[in-house]
């Protein structure tokens, strides 16, 4: 076994580290993170689109550092930085020295995937990290034979399992990969079934919820799939390409090919079919290209170690100089974070590559309109008005920050938002942020426009949402609330 190149790797995961927290602050929340926050003033043992442990996370740094939106997003940028070492350590287990190690550190540490999802609080910070553990203590199995390896791999998939369950689907993919491959010897080790029996009973308290509230989690991913993000199926391998980044998509294909070809990494050939058989599950069934990042790093280390040794093409073996991976964590950096001027940021190229970052731009604007609308409310209307949006990101912004200004609590029909109840039947006007305002129409007297969200720099991104007033209701909200949740 070579040595671990951990001070160089750690240089290179604390250059990604670093990166993430100077732009940490810039332009505002993501949409999911007030969800989270909101979700976490109403903890429960599972959600209608996850398990609990985002929400709890949010709250539990929401609290301790007094709202810090730095502090929120400390947690993903540390999950990096550990993923970027735990990448360099699987690049070790397949043989590989120094510069295969660096190079496996520097792909991970700056592809526009990990970027992105290591800039806010998010399932799939979480899921990346908690995958790419995974892989590397299968890796380590598989040349060790250590079975207590096996138990960590279970309870880093018990932990995984409470951030979102897309992991069952990596676990049963490599169950096919491994009995078609090898090595079978795998399903036989006890260790790996009492990590298995962990997983599930740790996960018994979302699945007694999901069954209580008719399975929404399964709706949901149908939901996901019909909403066709980044180009649905047809934009699902480009956006790929995109997500693994330029020259490390490259060495991530050689890695492909060499897991599949080499006789030296035979025994990790389950690894290249387990990101094959994601790859086609999550391509038909409407997946997410995203969903399939947690199978990168395997690959990126097979492709470096071969780069490293001086294997493939001469033609395009200077992928791996450095000033070309340099150049490529620059131009990754560039593509994925918000480096930008706020009145610049719709002239690149970051709303096509990341529409979350773009959209942390529109909450001032929104909860400005709120408030124009809550100021012309008279003094009585105040004190029992309530909002209600028609998305789970406003009812969130709205709790979150419309706190400071006085605005009253946001109530949504949207995914998780509907289970945390209607408003009080003795509540009085309603202001109602969004278009579709037909649903609640019928239902009061008197529904009128108040204001209009500024649309912000960019109208590309940032539409004007409107906010109605909504007066004289004519039933309780607890018979309104019954047929008004919506997952899409």
């Amino acid at each position: 076994m070579p040595e671990f190149a951990g001070r160089w790797a750690g240089a290179v995961a604390g250059a990604s580290g670093l990166a993430l927290l100077l732009v940490s602050t810039r332009y505002g929340y993501q949409g999911d993170e007030l969800y989270f926050l909101g979700a976490g003033q109403h903890l429960d043992w599972g959600y209608a689109d996850q398990p609990v442990l985002l929400p709890l996370l949010a709250r539990a740094v929401d609290a301790l550092s007094g709202g810090s939106l730095f502090a929120l997003r400390l947690l993903p940028a540390l999950l990096t930085v550990a993923g970027v070492l735990v990448a360099a350590l699987i690049a070790r287990e397949f043989g590989g020295a120094r510069r295969a190690q660096l190079l496996t550190a520097a792909a991970y540490g700056f592809a526009p995937a990990v970027l992105i999802s290591g800039h806010a609080l998010s399932t799939m910070a979480v899921d990346l990290f908690l995958w790419t553990l995974v892989n590397w203590l299968l890796v380590r199995w598989v040349r060790t034979r250590e079975d207590r390896l096996l138990l960590w791999a279970g309870l880093a998939t018990a932990l995984a399992l409470q951030g979102k369950y897309l992991i069952v689907g990596y676990w049963l993919v490599v169950a096919v990969a491994v009995f078609a491959v090898g090595p079978r010897e795998l399903l036989r080790r006890k260790e790996l079934w009492i990590g298995a029996a962990v997983s599930v009973v740790t996960s018994l308290p979302g699945l007694v919820w999901q069954a209580r509230h008719d399975w929404p989690q399964l709706e949901m991913s149908q939901v996901l799939a019909d909403e066709g993000i980044l180009g649905g199926r047809a934009g699902f391998l480009p956006y790929l390409v995109v997500l693994s980044g330029g020259v490390f998509t490259v060495v991530l294909g050689y890695g492909l090919v060499r897991l599949l070809r080499s006789p030296e990494l035979a025994p990790y050939r389950f690894l290249a079919w387990t990101f094959l058989g994601l790859t086609a599950v999550f391509l038909v069934t409407g997946g997410r290209p995203a969903y399939v990042v947690g199978a990168f790093a395997p690959l990126w280390a097979a492709g470096a170690v071969a780069l490293g040794r001086g294997e493939g093409a001469r033609w395009w073996r200077w992928l791996a100089a450095w000033p070309v991976v340099a150049l490529t964590a620059l131009v990754c950096v560039a593509l994925s974070l918000p480096v930008y001027p706020v009145s610049q940021v719709t002239k690149t190229e970051q709303p096509d590559n990341n529409p979350m970052t773009a959209e942390t731009l529109r909450w001032p604007h929104l909860i400005d309109a709120v408030e124009k609308a809550y100021r012309t409310l008279p003094a009585d209307g105040r004190e029992r008005a309530v909002v209600v949006t028609q998305y789970y990101e406003e009812a969130g912004a709205v709790d979150h920050l419309g706190a400071g200004r006085g605005l009253p609590s946001a109530y949504s029909g949207h995914r998780g938002y509907w289970y945390f109840g209607a408003p009080s039947d003795s509540s009085g006007p309603v202001l109602y942020v969004g278009s579709d305002v037909a649903k609640l129409k019928p239902y009061f007297k008197t529904v009128k426009k108040a204001a209009k969200a500024a649309g912000g720099p960019g109208e590309s991104f940032v539409d004007g949402v409107p906010v109605w007033v909504l007066d004289g209701r004519t039933k309780p909200w607890s018979e309104i609330w019954k047929d008004y949740g919506h997952l899409s």
